[in-house]
């Protein structure tokens, strides 16, 4: 009999036995993916991974793949593994809605939802997941929204008069980043949670805000190893895990749970303080800062009229106000701040919008726009769609095929030497939806794709880009995703980014800054950065827009 200490040493070489074992007969599996184009890989540990995934360089290197190797690319995963990084259209219709139920979240995007959210509309599948979301969609749907709209007139008049504050003896420079941020926490605590986090408030220090900012940059660091997480879920039981994960000396992994303490403390204190409403009756609800008209409210009052059997448990209420609060917080910042950047380098667009808002302010009687008007503004809709097009916040997600399929392609493609209509995906076969590749696909949208023009929003769209049939949910595009894991908040996005730019443009003009140059980083979620900064910024210089009938 081996010996407990001898038979310890012996541990991680089995370990890595098995590994190489499971990757061998993965890559036999996958030998007929071998041959689609795609680029060498950077080495046999992590493949092309690091340069994907990459903050400082991931969108050349996206954008490097797509005009050299087409619609269907090759990726090299860890150990050799292959990976798919597909836009075509016709692919992508099967994978997100006629074959959904076979390429399923990976699972490690599963399982980091789980930990960090738990069980949230983005950590469930099958009847689980459909159950969540048919509670779930009435309280984002377009009647809903109509109600929401003067909670996020309220926040953005609040942001305004900071904004005028500070500029109050002159035009000056300000970290916009910094406050559509601030801006996007309140909006989504006020409108989603009817909570206040006083997140426009620079005397006030909030915790919870300062876990929300750091969440997606500390998930890059740790998205690389992210393949591991699965295997690691299942160490022990879960206090260990906890533990493990608080203890080793791992500063981005420590900091990761930190972030999730805070967040699932501080959600359990507004649920038990909006349960405690609800007992004591209408009255105490209406004394809530959005008087019961925000979403959990609504989905609260929801749930406990609903059936035993579709009724959600605290647990998951809990992880749809983590989710929300995630979900709602760095994409419209990022798409707000992104505008903002946009219209302070196009005088001519920002004059435009901002004399089309301007009017429509001079007609309205309450003097803020409501819902119907808001959306009947077609420059704004064109300038909102453009940069959604363009600039979509979130590059790729992935799926996962859970058995051999074939897929038919839109164009053919070359494999090896021999063109094919479609390709065969081997189970366990990781693909990468290339979201705002074909956003800006030149056979799409025509040969100015890369360009920022919110006027191809004014005129009927080409028969290119209807006959493409883009599976998505909003605009002919795939930046909400499509098909029954498409982003159920987009409308509640919409709304927050027309109100928040029709009143700032209305009011402000935003002229670039000439300090320092910003580029655009792939944090998971695209954020602007200034060189030698290792926060996300993004400083414009604002002035008072002068006219009689506004300021």
């Amino acid at each position: 009999m081996i010996p407990v200490t001898q038979g310890l040493l012996y541990l991680p070489v089995l370990c890595v036995g098995l590994l190489v074992a499971r990757a061998t007969r993965r890559w036999i599996k996958q030998t007929p993916l071998h041959k689609i184009p795609g680029p060498p890989s950077a080495s046999f540990i992590n493949g092309n991974l690091k340069e994907l995934l990459d903050v400082n360089h991931g969108w050349s290197f996206h954008s490097s793949i797509i005009q050299t190797y087409g619609r269907i690319i090759r990726i090299w995963g860890y150990l050799g593994d292959t990976q798919l990084y597909i836009s075509d259209p016709k692919a992508l219709y099967n994978i997100l809605i006629k074959d959904q139920y076979i390429f399923e979240e990976t699972a490690f995007f599963l399982k980091s939802n789980q930990l960090f959210f738990g069980p949230s509309l983005t950590a469930t599948m099958g009847d689980h997941h459909r159950r969540q979301r048919k509670l779930l969609n009435p309280v984002f749907s377009v009647n809903h929204m109509r109600y929401m709209t003067p909670i996020f007139y309220r926040v953005t008049h609040q942001l305004s008069d900071i904004v005028k504050t500070k500029i109050s003896g002159g035009s000056q420079e300000l970290d916009m980043m910094e406050w559509m941020s601030r801006l996007a926490l309140e909006l989504v605590g006020q409108g989603g949670l009817g909570y206040s986090f006083n997140a426009l408030d620079e005397n006030v220090r909030n915790e919870y805000a300062e876990a929300v900012r750091e969440f997606s940059p500390t998930l890059a660091k740790l998205q690389p190893y992210g393949q591991f997480l699965p295997w690691a879920a299942r160490v022990g039981p879960s206090w260990l895990r906890r533990w493990l994960a608080k203890t080793v000396p791992w500063e981005d992994l420590n900091r990761m749970v930190n972030i999730i303490d805070v967040m699932e403390k501080t959600s359990t204190n507004i649920l038990d303080a909006k349960k405690r409403a609800f007992e004591k009756g209408d009255e105490a609800v209406l004394h809530q800062v959005a008087e019961g008209k925000d979403i959990m409210s609504v989905l609260l009052q929801a749930n406990m009229s609903a059936s035993e059997d579709t009724r959600l448990p605290d647990s998951e209420i809990l992880a749809q106000m983590s989710l929300l609060i995630f979900a709602g917080m760095d994409t419209t910042s990022s798409a707000l701040a992104r505008l903002l950047h946009l219209l302070s380098e196009h005088q001519n667009v920002q004059d435009r919008l901002r004399e089309e808002v301007m009017n429509a302010y001079k007609s309205s009687e309450s003097g803020d726009l409501d819902y119907d008007t808001l959306h009947e503004l077609p420059y704004l809709e064109a300038v909102c769609r453009e940069t959604l097009r363009l600039h979509s916040p979130v590059a790729t997600m992935t799926r996962t095929a859970r058995k051999d399929i074939m897929v038919p392609l839109d164009v053919p493609t070359t494999v090896g030497n021999s063109p094919v209509s479609e390709i065969f995906i081997p189970e366990d076969t990781t693909v990468f939806i290339g979201m705002r590749a074909i956003n800006t696909d030149p056979l799409i949208w025509g040969p100015d794709a890369n360009e920022w023009k919110p006027e191809r929003f004014l005129n009927p769209l080409p028969e290119s880009v209807t006959d493409a049939r883009v599976p998505g949910v909003y605009a002919n595009l795939l930046t909400f995703l499509g098909g029954g894991r498409a982003c159920i908040g987009f409308k509640f996005s919409q709304m927050e980014m027309k109100i928040v730019l029709s009143l700032l443009i209305s009011t402000f003009k935003f002229t670039p800054s000439k300090t320092r140059p910003i580029s655009w980083k792939l944090h998971g979620v695209s954020m602007p950065m200034q060189d030698g900064i290792p926060t996300p910024s993004l400083p414009l210089v604002v002035s008072l827009v002068e006219d009689d009938g506004r300021i």
